[in-house]
């Protein structure tokens, strides 16, 4: 059996890995995906509520008004923007564009800051 030249860590600290910034891009991409999986009973039941009657559209108005609702909303609507804009990025590197070294850091940090522009764009334009 062949040993290792240096024994294999016992302890991991994730917050001491230093990911390339694709890397913190592509984590981010899949929690945008789980969180937007996750809100869709909740979109269902506000749209439920809001479709129901009058007074239920009141209700739901009422609601997305609320600071924490609003909180809420600005998280998913950076999870939608961040997954949209992150896989036109991945579709662009799968016919092979962008895939050299300067340019992949570079398109991953455009979707890290255009996507919470966004957002808030998104949030300001539905208040």
């Amino acid at each position: 059996m062949m040993m290792p030249s240096q024994p294999r860590p016992v302890f991991l600290n994730l917050f001491q890995i230093r990911l390339p910034v694709a890397g913190v891009m592509s984590i981010a991409h899949r929690i945008a995906g789980v969180l937007l999986f996750l809100a869709i009973p909740f979109a269902i039941a506000l749209l439920s509520l809001a479709l129901a009657d009058e007074k239920g559209f009141f209700q739901t108005q009422a609601l997305l008004q609320q600071p924490l609702t609003q909180m809420g909303l600005l998280l998913l609507l950076w999870a939608l923007s961040h997954h949209f804009l992150a896989g036109i990025r991945y579709l662009l590197i799968d016919i092979h564009l962008g895939v050299q070294a300067p340019r992949y850091r570079h398109t991953a940090w455009a979707v890290l800051i255009a996507a919470p522009v966004l957002a808030v764009l998104l949030l300001w334009g539905l208040s």
